[in-house]
């Protein structure tokens, strides 16, 4: 692919970052007593694919990251430099599980690329030219280093994690991995029906049509609230992905009812709201299949595409009182160090990173408080004063969530935008076609 709106990229390699400031939770401003104490109207949270902290930071200063992993044979084995654009990894339920093997983090090797057992190939670390812009963004603002999804698995369910807090569809069993048809969603063909685990583990390949009426989601509490939002997607029609990345398409009272306008095609349509004044208070934000970070994209483009919507928002009037969670939905195989804590019969999953943008995000600050998925609900939720979706003991995970208010610091006043610098302009993005691409996982 000519890259003909390139620009120059500062490469990190040899040339490391600012020495960060490590916080705990709480370090920086206690949580205001009020919604007009907090500067923040709106809230966007950019989506990618299928990364952990080591396959993607490793060695990122005062990051908890780990140059090595242990192999099921016992062995210690150096990460090794990948591309962006290398082979697929299974990272379904069941891999997952394998990689955690009980917290001893050792099964990575056994998961699945190709026909066979991915060996040594599991356990890489991203090429610094390529996840530059990511490492930029981690410099001029916060890395929190020890984000974890709501449950071991794919794409899929972290996605509706990301706007429901849960997957529950009862206090003791959870949907799981993708459903037996695509799309995985209301237009799924009859007969099709979404996996399942209970609080025994017990994985069942019958559960029910991937059409919910069981979940609470944002949608139902931002509607309530009178709060605006919208949800970036690729086409469903035509471009399967998007049953897979745009959740809400499995939200039976949002595919059918009025909400569905919110759900906006292609991806980069953000790029135009933004500079139209159209930007929603609450926004998901997920990529394309060739601008994803997934790997067997075909691309390195995901950083750039990131950086275009960061940027874009950045130079942009919206700047003042945003604030942006840059996160990855699954840890796609890849090899990570930290044990995720088991909080429910689901999870936690394997560590993904997540970057927190704002005005008042202390630079290069690096935060080791333990978030969720839901932790990122919850904050728009006190931002915007809401309810939790649901109860702890009903599964909602953001009324049990840290909050990522330890990561900004309201007491300083607004920074200015410093744009981050990437290969790709955001023209590329706007003028790029769907893909039209169906993935493995």
């Amino acid at each position: 692919m000519k890259h003909v709106f390139a620009i120059a990229l500062v490469v990190l390699s040899g040339c490391a970052p600012a020495a960060p400031r490590a916080v705990q939770a709480g370090g920086f401003a206690p949580l205001p007593a009020g919604r007009s104490a907090i500067p923040i109207t709106h809230v966007v949270i950019i989506v990618q694919e299928n990364r952990t902290i080591d396959n993607l930071f490793g060695g990122y200063p005062g990051a908890d990251t780990q140059a090595w992993g242990k192999m099921s044979d016992g062995r210690r084995v150096a990460l090794q430099r990948v591309s962006l654009n290398s082979p697929d990894i299974d990272n379904s339920y069941g891999a997952s599980i394998q990689s955690y093997d009980n917290g001893k983090m050792d099964g990575f090797n056994k998961n699945y690329s190709g026909s066979g057992p991915a060996g040594r190939y599991s356990y890489g670390f991203v090429d610094r030219g390529e996840s530059a812009p990511y490492w930029r963004m981690a410099e001029q603002y916060v890395l929190a280093d020890h984000m974890f999804p709501t449950m071991h698995g794919q794409s899929w369910t972290a996605h509706i994690d990301l706007i429901a807090s849960t997957t529950n569809l009862s206090p003791t069993k959870a949907m799981v991995d993708f459903p037996s048809q695509s799309p995985w969603d209301c237009y799924a063909p009859s007969g099709t029906v979404t996996p399942t685990i209970d609080v025994r583990h017990n994985y069942d390949t019958n559960g029910p049509y991937p059409c919910f009426t069981q979940l609470h989601t944002m949608a139902d509490t931002l509607d309530a609230a009178g709060v605006s939002w919208r949800f970036y997607a690729p086409s469903i029609k035509g471009d399967w992905i998007g049953g897979a990345w745009s959740p809400f398409s499995s939200i039976k009272s949002v595919r059918y009812g009025a909400d569905w306008k919110k759900i906006v095609t292609p991806p980069p349509a953000i790029l135009t709201d933004v500079a139209a004044g159209k930007l929603a208070a609450v926004t998901w934000v997920t990529p394309d299949w060739s601008y994803s970070d997934h790997a067997g994209s075909g691309t390195t483009l995901g950083p750039s595409w990131v950086a275009a919507v960061v940027n874009t928002i950045g130079k942009s009037p919206y700047w003042k009182d945003t604030a942006i969670f840059v996160l990855w939905d699954d840890f796609g195989g890849w090899f990570d160090h930290v044990p995720p804590p088991q909080l429910d019969f689901k999870g936690l999953g394997i560590r993904v990173p997540c970057l927190i943008i704002s005005p008042y995000s202390p630079r290069g600050s690096v935060v080791h408080t333990q978030y969720e998925f839901g932790s990122v609900l919850r904050f728009v939720e006190q931002v915007y004063n809401l309810p939790a979706l649901g109860t702890v003991a009903e599964g909602y995970s953001d009324a049990r969530a840290a909050s990522p208010f330890d990561a900004f610091d309201f007491t300083q006043p607004p920074r200015a935008f410093r744009a981050i610098p990437a290969p790709v302009f955001p023209y590329y993005f706007l003028h790029a076609k769907p893909s039209g691409h169906v993935p493995d996982n």
